[in-house]
């Protein structure tokens, strides 16, 4: 990496939590009360990772009042400070906003349609633009008075972590400043469906690497931060700890729409490519932060990748998934995951580290991972994380940063 690129505090909202603090207690406790059962159109019945709505009020200063904007918004007013300093420092032409989200304003789309099927024409204040896919970090720019390049990234559960790569490629080259960076995405009629459709949701609360997995629990959030080339501007809005990005890999299977290379190839490559970015060896990473949607497929071929790359140091690499805590958030995963390995770096006093919540039943066909249980206490504190994305098409990035 040419230059060197700092994370603020995140902001942070899913059903483990409405603040990083929140999200933090449930993955330590291993809290699955953000996980409910939930109703879609037709009566088909979910378990997913929903946000109270008492917790989403309206937005007045948005342009559209949907569910993914009031989310955003409660994640945008948490590192509110953050942006206006670097917006003081560098002038709103030099912030830029980077963003992954996958849903295009279903909200209004399918209320539309339900108007038009039923009397032959939309609804009089019904646009395009309530779809359009940009909206999110169109939302962000206007509320914050930004004026510089913005980008919305749709590459499915790795969206965010791609938004995370861009902002750093914009900063390094010189294009801005800082960014706005991460994701936000919801749990709609329209995902829940649409992955029921696709065999990949489980009918219990998800069980990721266990023998008995049986899918995807799915979920909603939001997480961002501010990224900058200058520690100073995004250290001393909390405790005057600075994040650092130290290296990002991203790789392409291109094998399928929706399913990753079996053998994890693709995703090993992404890890190793990030170590090779950070100039780490494999043994230097402290915790992983693993995909781990409890599918079939992505477990197997994770732990593969994992395997393939940390070797015997497998063994003792501290893993968790944290999907069983919040659902799968979709275009917000990569962001928020990343927000709980930077405050596991914040608080690595503690040595304590997100807890792997499942059965505990082994699949005797993958590799064996070391995952985090209740109660286990770290050896030395943590300073440096990785958090894994994968995403459909098998757009995989894995993301190492440090203390």
């Amino acid at each position: 990496m040419n230059e060197t690129i700092y994370l603020s505090a995140p902001g942070v909202i899913c059903g483990a939590g409405s603040s990083i603090e929140k999200v933090w207690e449930s993955c330590i406790s291993g809290n699955r009360d953000g996980i409910k059962r939930v109703t879609a159109i037709g009566g088909t019945e979910f378990y997913a990772g929903k946000i109270d709505d008492s917790l989403l009020p309206a937005v007045s200063d948005a342009r559209y009042d949907m569910r993914i904007i009031r989310i955003l918004d409660k994640a945008l007013i948490q590192i509110q400070s953050s942006v206006e300093k670097v917006k003081a420092k560098y002038g709103a032409d030099r912030i830029a906003v980077c963003i992954g989200a996958c849903d295009n304003g279903s909200e209004f789309s399918l209320a539309g349609h339900r108007e038009f099927f039923a009397n032959g024409k939309f609804p009089a204040d019904y646009k395009l633009d309530i779809q359009s896919a940009d909206y999110p970090a169109a939302f962000i720019k206007e509320k914050c008075g930004l004026n510089g390049p913005s980008f919305v990234f749709a590459t499915a559960c790795s969206s965010s972590a791609s938004a995370m790569i861009k902002a750093r490629d914009m900063i390094q080259a010189g294009l801005v400043d800082a960014a706005v960076v991460g994701g936000v995405d919801i749990a709609s009629d329209t995902v829940l469906l649409g992955f029921d459709s696709l065999e990949a949701v489980s009918d219990e609360k998800t069980n990721p690497f266990s023998k008995n997995r049986k899918g995807i629990t799915l979920g909603e959030a939001a997480a961002l931060f501010v990224v900058s080339k200058d520690a100073d501007d995004v250290s001393d809005n909390t405790d005057g700890i600075a994040i650092k990005l130290l290296g990002a890999g991203e790789s392409a299977d291109a094998s399928h729409m929706t399913a990753p290379l079996e053998d994890g190839s693709g995703a090993a490559q992404a890890i190793k490519e990030a170590l090779n970015d950070s100039g780490l060896k494999p043994t230097d990473i402290d915790y992983l932060n693993l995909h781990g949607t409890g599918t079939h497929l992505n477990d197997a071929m994770e732990s593969k990748a994992v395997s393939a790359i940390f070797g015997e140091y497998t063994k003792e690499l501290p893993v968790s998934s944290t999907k069983p805590l919040m659902g799968h958030t979709l275009g917000a995963s990569g962001a928020i995951e990343l927000a709980i390995c930077s405050h596991a770096l914040r608080h690595s006093a503690e040595k304590k580290l997100p807890v792997h919540v499942w059965d505990g039943v082994f699949d005797d066909e993958l590799p064996r991972l070391n995952f985090v249980k209740s109660g286990d206490v770290c050896k030395e504190e943590i300073k440096i994380a990785m958090s894994n994305s994968f995403g459909f098409g098998g757009c995989n990035i894995s993301l190492i940063i440090g203390k």
